[in-house]
């Protein structure tokens, strides 16, 4: 099984972006752990992360017909981008939505998840733990 792990906007600044909600841990510790969570499961991962919307679109759009799963933290265009949620339909691609955070228990506009009417599932809260789940749900519906 072949699964793409896309983190959105501001992703690449864990370990300095806002410690007391999202930790101390690194984009590239989160990338080691999923690497090493793939390995056991006999999962083939690859890794893309950017602060641009339309980046994002294409990457999406790239896996079609490469992929069999995405798991996909859009981050902030979770509650903006009709775009992602567009092209996770196009795609018809199996993909869980992830969030470090609850999303759910801070800002009032961060309630509203446009992509997940398109996801099969969501994770939300568990901390990088909740990629691994949602590697494990892809692998586990398939």
């Amino acid at each position: 099984m072949k699964i793409l792990v896309i983190n959105g906007p501001n992703l690449n600044m864990l370990g300095i972006r806002e410690p007391e909600i999202y930790g101390s841990a690194t984009y590239q510790d989160l990338v080691d752990i999923i690497q090493r969570e793939a390995d056991t499961m006999g999962v083939e991962v690859s890794f893309y992360q950017s602060n641009h919307e339309g980046d994002l679109v294409d990457a999406i759009q790239q896996a079609y017909g490469k992929i069999d799963g995405i798991v996909i933290n859009p981050a902030a265009y979770t509650h903006t981008s009709v775009a992602l949620l567009d092209a996770v339909k196009a795609v018809g691609i199996p993909t869980v939505e992830v969030h470090i955070s609850d999303p759910d228990t801070r800002d009032e506009f961060r309630k509203i998840s446009y992509i997940r009417a398109a996801c099969k599932a969501t994770v939300k809260g568990k901390g990088f733990a909740g990629y691994l789940e949602a590697m494990h749900i892809l692998c586990d519906s398939n």
